[in-house]
C-alpha cells in the first residue's frame, strides 16, 4: 500500500499556475492498480482518497508513516463504493458483501480492514475516501438502492442528473465524511452548474463512465480567476475550499464526490453568479 501526499495551495499561488503545474498539484491521473491499494493524501482538510483493487488475494488496509498511527483508522473514518465486480470488505472479522455500485461506511477505530474480490477475472474495485473522525460511528453497508436519491437540473441547461447520497446525514451518521455518486442523464454534460463554493469544506471528484476518447473539462479556481483541467475516465481532481467546482464533458458521465470539513450539510454552499465568473 502506498500514500502520496499533496500539499495545499493558496489561491494567490493558483493564479500563476500553468496547465502542467495545475495537473501535478490537483489531478490524480490514475486511481486503480490491479492487486494494489494506492492513495493520495491531500492536506486540504486532510482527506485521503484512492483505489483498492484486490485480484487473487485480499488487500489489507495498512497504516503509513504519513499518518503516524498504529492502524489506518485509529483517528479516521472511511467510505468506499465498489466500481468493479462483486467483492467484500471485512471489518474486524465481519464481512460486508458489496455488489457493483454498493457502498460502505467504516467507523473510526476499526483495526483490521481487508478488501477482496469474488472473481479475479472481474475483480472488485473499491474507490475509498477517508477523513478525520472525532468520534466513532457504526460501520454500515449501503446497497446502491438504499442510497438517498436526489434529482436535479434541467435538460434545457444540459445539467439533468441524479445524485445518490451514500454517506450523508439523512442516510447514516459520520464524523466528517460526506460521499456520493452523481450520474448525468443521457445527453447532459454539465455537473454543478450554476456553480458555487463550499468555503467550509474541500472536495475530491472521481470522474467515471467516460468513453475512452471522451474528456471532462473540470473548472476550478476563484470565481474571478478560473482555470480548467482536462480529465479522463477514472481520474480524480482535488477541489480546494476556495475553488468553484463544475465540469463539462464531451459525453455524459458519472462522478463520485467526497467531502471533508466543518459542515456536512449538502446544501451548504455559496452560489456564484454567472456574471461573476471570469
Amino acid at each position: 500500500m502506498t500514500i502520496e501526499t499533496r500539499q495545499p495551495v493558496h489561491p494567490e499561488h493558483f493564479r500563476g499556475m500553468d496547465s502542467t503545474s495545475l495537473a501535478e498539484t490537483f489531478l490524480i491521473p490514475r486511481v486503480f492498480y490491479p492487486g494494489e491499494a494506492r492513495f493520495t493524501y491531500t492536506l486540504f482538510d486532510r482527506m485521503i482518497v484512492g483505489g483498492v483493487e484486490p485480484v487473487s488475494a485480499p488487500i489489507i488496509l495498512e497504516t503509513d508513516p504519513a499518518l503516524a498511527t498504529p492502524f489506518f483508522l485509529q483517528r479516521r473514518e472511511l467510505g468506499a463504493i465498489n466500481l468493479g465486480g462483486p467483492g467484500a470488505i471485512s471489518v474486524d472479522g465481519q464481512e460486508y458483501r458489496l455488489e457493483p455500485r454498493d457502498g460502505i461506511y467504516v467507523g473510526a477505530g476499526a483495526r483490521n480492514v481487508a478488501f477482496s474480490s469474488d472473481d479475479p477475472v472481474h475483480p472488485a474495485r473499491f474507490y475509498c475516501a477517508s477523513t478525520r473522525a472525532h468520534r466513532t460511528y457504526p460501520t454500515v453497508a449501503i446497497p446502491a438502492d438504499h442510497a438517498r436519491r436526489v434529482h436535479l437540473g434541467d435538460a434545457a441547461q444540459a445539467n439533468e442528473r441524479t445524485i445518490r447520497q451514500y454517506v450523508h446525514p439523512e442516510v447514516l451518521e459520520s464524523a466528517e465524511l460526506a460521499m456520493g455518486l452523481t450520474t448525468l442523464v443521457a445527453n447532459n454534460v454539465w455537473n454543478t452548474m450554476p456553480t458555487h463554493i463550499h468555503d467550509r469544506r474541500s472536495e475530491v471528484y472521481l470522474y467515471l463512465d467516460l468513453p475512452e476518447d471522451a474528456v471532462v473539462f473540470h473548472m476550478m479556481g476563484p470565481p474571478e480567476e478560473t482555470r480548467h483541467l482536462v480529465v479522463r475516465n477514472e481520474q480524480a481532481v482535488i477541489s480546494p475550499n476556495w475553488s468553484i467546482h463544475t465540469g463539462v464533458g464531451t459525453n455524459s458521465y458519472s462522478l463520485i464526490w467526497a467531502m471533508a470539513g466543518e459542515n456536512q450539510e449538502y446544501t451548504d454552499m455559496d452560489p456564484v453568479a454567472m456574471s461573476d465568473l471570469r
